[in-house]
């Protein structure tokens, strides 16, 4: 390790010591906010406006607390939250007063699961078990939206997971209203003998055009709703016993399909299919999920990427099927949105792996089933895919296991084994984890992975630790991560192979009286990012890089500014060759800035900007990264990006070259049920054009049309300087049906 990392850090800890006083993380209240929701034996018309007679006479809650930016202060907005129930829905109205009425209301789209930091919205946090560890989510902002959740210890997120629910909104001069209907049949609760439940509890909101959140319970600003150890209670329910609940949802689809320059393809090929999936929630902890004939044409296209790193990029999974329940199996070491926790990311098990070939294409999958059961102390799941044989693929078989044990407030230890196997060979990984949260502050998360091969009768190993302390002025962490050179998870992704990654860093918040301009400034932000790699194989250092930021500024509305300053070394064992820029084997020191300004995300036109400038290994590298966004009602909004990378001198052949990439979205919306969206692609470095453009049409909760068409250009595999294309024009209709 080099010299300077002990000095650095120690200096960095010395300096935290001094300031820790500061920290205003508190424990959890003993004495737990909570309301009574009332029992009722009618049903309530869901329409936004909260006007059934039931609702005049329930109790009314109004003591919310301010999270931020003020912890723990009384809000200057009031907000009545009621709730009701009956044999087969909770309903919640709430009335989020505000004193500019509709003026104050801020949301840019209609797309379910909305970006909360653009938005005003109102969510409930619902835990049935009362574990004080895992929740349901329902969040709504005032256009009716919907965005739902499920989360484990706020540390793994289903946030595509997508239940039956109704909700309705209206908006007034006073205020905005929500009004919900959850059966259920869509919350997980025990079966005891009590008459009456009380379940952990706690409202979220967020007056956007103010950047303020309030709580029903409070928590430390630096953590979420989702910490339910912080949770209010919600008593005198009275749920049914939970039953049989089945969700069959089949498909129908038809296809027109044109290939050109692609090998095995006809040019034309017009072709119908039928499959589905059925869901079955055994009961409040055990759900069955089945699939047959599985297709995935309304999922979202994948955004390009132009990479100029060492790191293979991580594309996200967007298919329904994979996405829910994945938090089980996700397991793994990653960076954090706000870059925090170090570059590397170690993913045993990654579905994107299942279903598609190595260009993203989707290969056809017969059959599938998966099993999860969670509860208290014990959380265990199976999943089986049989992938058909296809355009040189073998048929293949996939399996997933899962295990953990909860113990504790919120420790958890586990292991998972991942499966691929076809004719030509079997792939075996093996994994054991871990997540200890020491306190209300500190956290650590670690894992043990070992791969073996058939076909190389190869074996690899993968390991990674990650400390975590985290308070309102502090953020700071300790990535350790080892990968071998042998390591291979085919049904797994892995950011490099043959490291040893060192990855520190804090974050410093600052809110304190010397911080100038505090109408217009949140918090003063800078970090230290360090990161180091080191060949296993060898040990020899073979990367390093701080990332010092000393201004970095958040701003009051939500937007900021900031610089980050990036001394790095390389030392390349092999060639390397960011967008076609061949880099030779040797030694390279190089520095860069990088300089960000982000405008409020909430107003009807906002951007952000990231220029990055300096050298680049022998050369030079000018990249600029320009997003802008149009919401001028939120039923229609278009969003733009411009990326450009401007290589100077670079490389083995002194390449100068620029590489653009130009994407526009636009999202209209008739309503958040009847969408259309579309999305081009222009990469001048692929020389391609890609287009998607999808109408989506949900005519009953969480039945859907679909009219989707696609292009997608790509170099031929057989003769680089060709291009090769298809265009597939899709109608699919599915219909859900609980019972």
């Amino acid at each position: 390790m080099n010299k300077s990392l002990p000095i650095l850090l120690t200096v960095v800890f010395s300096f935290l010591k001094s300031y820790s006083q500061d920290a205003t993380i508190f424990k959890p209240n003993p004495n737990r906010t909570f309301f009574k929701a009332k029992q009722i034996f009618s049903n309530i018309k869901i329409d936004g406006y909260l006007r059934d007679s039931a609702w005049k006479n329930s109790n009314v809650f109004k003591d919310f607390i301010e999270v931020d930016p003020h912890q723990g202060s009384v809000p200057k907005q009031e907000t009545q939250v009621r709730i009701l129930y009956n044999s087969q829905f909770l309903y919640i109205g709430a009335f989020a007063k505000d004193s500019l009425g509709k003026k104050s209301i801020r949301v840019v789209d209609f797309k379910r699961d909305f970006n909360t930091r653009t938005s005003d919205y109102f969510g409930l946090a619902f835990d049935g078990f009362d574990d004080r560890r895992n929740c349901m989510v329902f969040t709504t902002n005032p256009h009716g939206v919907q965005r739902d959740f499920l989360s484990f210890d706020a540390n793994y997120i289903d946030l595509d997971w997508d239940g039956l629910w109704r909700v309705r909104t209206s908006r007034t001069d006073s205020g905005w209203v929500a009004e919900f209907a959850i059966p259920w049949k869509t919350l997980r609760y025990p079966k005891t003998t009590d008459t009456t439940q009380t379940w952990g509890f706690n409202i979220n909101r967020s007056r956007r055009m103010t950047n303020e959140n309030y709580a029903f319970s409070l928590f430390p600003r630096s953590f979420s709703v989702l910490r339910m150890d912080y949770a209010g209670l919600l008593t005198n329910l009275k749920p049914p016993p939970p039953t049989t609940n089945i969700r069959f949802q089949p498909y129908f689809l038809t296809s027109v399909d044109r290939y050109r320059r692609i090998e095995g393809r006809e040019p034309q090929q017009i072709s119908s299919k039928f499959g589905g999936e059925i869901k079955w929630a055994i009961n409040s902890n055990s759900v069955l999920d089945l699939t047959f004939n599985t297709d995935f044409a309304q999922a979202d296209a994948d955004r390009q990427v132009n990479n100029v790193t060492r790191f293979s990029v991580f594309f996200p999974e967007r298919r329904q099927f994979f996405l829910e329940n994945a938090s089980l199996f996700g397991v793994g070491i990653a960076p954090a949105f706000d870059m925090s926790g170090g570059s590397m990311r170690i993913q045993p098990f990654f579905s994107r792996q299942i279903g598609l070939d190595q260009r993203g294409n989707p290969l056809p999958i017969d059959a599938g089933a998966r099993f999860v059961h969670r509860s208290v102390k014990t959380n265990y799941g199976g999943m089986y895919i049989r992938q058909r044989e296809f355009g040189g693929y073998p048929a293949t078989n996939f399996f997933i296991g899962r295990f953990s044990q909860n113990f504790g407030k919120q420790n958890r230890i586990g292991g998972l084994m991942t499966v691929k196997q076809n004719g030509e060979n079997t792939n075996i990984l093996g994994t054991v984890d871990g997540f200890f949260r020491l306190n209300e502050a500190h956290s650590v998360n670690w894992m043990a992975t070992n791969s073996f091969d058939t076909k190389t009768n190869s074996q690899g190993f993968a390991g990674a630790a990650q400390y975590y302390y985290s308070n309102n002025q502090w953020k700071i962490w300790w990535t350790q991560s080892i990968v071998t050179k042998n390591y291979n998870p085919e049904v797994g992704f892995v950011s490099r192979n043959n490291v040893i990654g060192t990855t520190p860093g804090i974050f410093w918040f600052y809110r304190g009286k010397y911080l100038p301009f505090k109408k217009l400034i949140r918090s003063y932000e800078p970090s230290l990012l360090v990161e180091f790699y080191n060949q296993a194989s060898t040990g020899k250092l073979i990367e390093r890089s701080y990332g010092l930021s000393p201004f970095w500024i958040m701003l009051q509305s939500g937007g900021f500014v900031g610089h980050i300053f990036t001394p790095t070394f390389q030392f390349l064992t092999e060639p390397f060759a960011p967008l076609g820029v061949r880099i030779p084997v040797g030694r390279y020191y190089y520095s860069r800035n990088a300089f960000w300004w982000g405008s409020d995300g909430s107003k009807k036109l906002s951007f952000t900007w990231q220029g990055e400038y300096g050298k680049y290994f022998d050369g030079k590298l000018n990249t600029t990264d320009f997003r802008l966004q149009f919401a001028p009602i939120p039923h229609i909004s278009v969003n733009a990006r411009f990326n450009r990378n401007h290589f100077i001198n670079v490389g083995e052949f002194n390449t100068t070259r620029t590489v653009d990439l130009l994407a526009f979205e636009g999202r209209f919306a008739l309503n958040p049920r009847i969408q259309l969206i579309g999305f081009y692609q222009r990469n001048t470095d692929l020389k391609a054009d890609n287009y998607n453009i999808r109408l989506s049409w949900e005519y009953q909760p969480l039945s859907f049309i679909y009219l989707v068409y696609n292009k997608r250009e790509f170099q031929s595999f057989s003769n680089p300087e060709l291009r090769s294309q298809e265009d597939h024009v899709i109608a699919k209709i599915s219909y859900l049906k609980q019972f």
